[in-house]
């Protein structure tokens, strides 16, 4: 069988548009299939956000069943605003060893279910940068028996080998541990230790099939020491996502910050700033540590007049999508907020980068609804502070609670401490307001990092690089760019002979 070169052909068509049209018709058809071919090449190599830095967008997939503007379905996901994106969550089968199937007509194709797995981790046909991990664990499944499970040496081999194969089955890039936490709520002490040597094993089998393996780590100063032996942890793990918010809520019987930044009090443990110094203290290198961001608030029922330390019940409101006390989503707080008749006010605090909101006084229950959470500004500032640090990037709890459908006014004041931003950059789409102000503060952080050289130390890029696109798209765009210009020294030839 004879084999067709498209390349061959070209050429003898374009030769035959020299002699009938000319020689500079035949240039001008060439530099335009040259063009053309370059410039689809590149469109398909180039996927996801503009900058190097990991975003790490986790989805919680039971937002499938939350009422009305609530419902969040992986259809609603926009791959090009992440790195990676993390489905929650798995869950452990203790019996067996092994992942399973938190929600299996959400999750599998079994049964005629929807086959979520799929559904996501297929989307990297189309965004060939984005990388699909899956966790295990969340608030819910305890900690007892993961416990178990790293405690048992026959069960953490079953384990390893099983979940990998799950992994794989269902085409994930990797696996994220999201165990709350080692030594804690019905853990051992042993448990520290065990979690080293946990993360170890799966290390060497991941390794064996290119795998990711990262995990959420939990921002209490207490937890980090008792549960975390940070420096052997980075050794095995590709990234650690640390969870940089609920340092305060209704549990506390007091108002209090979700997630503030920083305090006048640099030795408050229950910062941001605090978490990642102490970790980066601990031998944590700077371009595995992952900042955590919340798309949410924590509210608080007050008894006084809603400022902050005001004592409060010990159960939050709830919102109308996330239906959870003490909990609303970014899309719950800011359709209150953009209701201008609804008596809410709100106020910026510079230091913990954090807003309060409070409404009126009920006139039946005497109580004043409270609400503090991060902002857009809150947000951009958080960037920046990431960016000072070097680190890998940010993630964030979780996209399904930020504005997707853009029902919300956008923020004027989002780049307000920004030195080198007089202007806003311009957005098309008004949805997903904070994971475009991570994208847009990313890029203008690094820039303003670099104008005014905070820091003399230039970091290896290669580092925390993450690639837009295959190896099989940089090949194939390399290919088009040979082809390019083979046409073009072909071109030169032809035109030679016609002179």
């Amino acid at each position: 069988m004879v084999e067709v070169n498209p390349a061959y052909w070209l050429m003898r068509l374009l030769e035959g548009v020299a002699w009938r049209e000319g020689p500079q018709m035949l240039l001008l058809l060439v530099l335009l299939a040259i063009s053309s071919n370059i410039f689809l090449a590149s469109v398909s190599a180039k996927t996801g956000p503009s900058h190097d830095k990991v975003v790490v967008c986790y989805i919680s997939t039971w937002a499938v069943y939350r009422p009305g503007q609530g419902i969040y379905a992986i259809e609603n996901f926009d791959p090009n605003l992440c790195t990676h994106v993390v489905y929650a969550f798995a869950g452990l089968d203790i019996t067996h060893a092994a992942i399973k199937s938190l929600d299996p007509w959400q999750d599998l194709k079994e049964e005629f279910g929807k086959g979520g797995y799929e559904q996501l981790t297929g989307l990297k046909r189309s965004y060939p940068h984005l990388k699909v991990s899956l966790a295990i664990g969340g608030w819910n499944e305890g900690s007892t028996n993961y416990s178990r499970l790293v405690d048992n040496v026959q069960l953490r081999r079953k384990f390893v080998e099983q979940v990998s194969g799950f992994i794989r089955k269902y085409n994930f890039d990797g696996l994220d541990l999201d165990w709350e936490y080692p030594t804690q709520r019905g853990g051992s002490p042993r448990d520290r230790e065990n979690f080293v040597t946990f993360t170890k094993e799966l290390r060497e089998e991941f390794d064996n099939h290119g795998l990711l393996l990262t995990s959420a780590i939990g921002a209490s100063k207490s937890v980090i020491d008792e549960a975390y032996d940070v420096r052997q942890l980075s050794r095995y793990l590709d990234y650690l996502h640390i969870m940089c918010y609920d340092y305060h809520g209704s549990w506390d019987r007091k108002v209090g910050y979700n997630a503030p930044l920083s305090n006048t009090n640099k030795d408050d443990p229950l910062t941001v700033e605090f978490t990642i110094d102490y970790l980066l203290k601990l031998g944590a290198p700077p371009s595995k540590l992952v900042l955590g961001l919340p798309f949410y608030g924590r509210t608080f029922k007050a008894n006084g007049e809603g400022n902050l330390n005001d004592p409060t019940d010990a159960a939050g409101f709830q919102g109308p999508f996330t239906r959870e006390d003490g909990f609303l989503g970014y899309n719950e707080i800011c359709s209150i907020l953009s209701n201008k008749t609804s008596g809410w006010s709100q106020k910026w605090d510079p230091v913990a980068c954090q807003v309060l909101a409070r409404s009126e006084r009920d006139v039946f229950t005497q109580e004043v609804s409270v609400v503090t959470f991060d902002s857009t500004r809150s947000i951009a500032n958080k960037v920046l502070f990431a960016m000072t640090k070097r680190l890998a990037g940010v993630m964030v709890w979780s996209i399904d609670t930020d504005d997707f459908k853009g029902n919300c006014q956008l923020d004027e004041e989002t780049y307000a401490d920004y030195k080198l931003v007089s202007i806003a950059p311009r957005r098309i789409n008004q949805n997903y307001p904070l994971l475009r102000t991570i994208n847009e503060a990313t890029t203008l952080a690094l820039e303003e990092l670099a104008a005014n050289d905070l820091n003399s130390h230039v970091p290896d890029v290669a580092d925390n690089e993450i690639p837009h696109g295959s190896n099989a798209d940089r090949k194939s765009g390399a290919s088009s760019l040979v082809f390019g210009l083979g046409l073009i020294i072909s071109v030169m030839y032809a035109l030679m002979c016609i002179s």
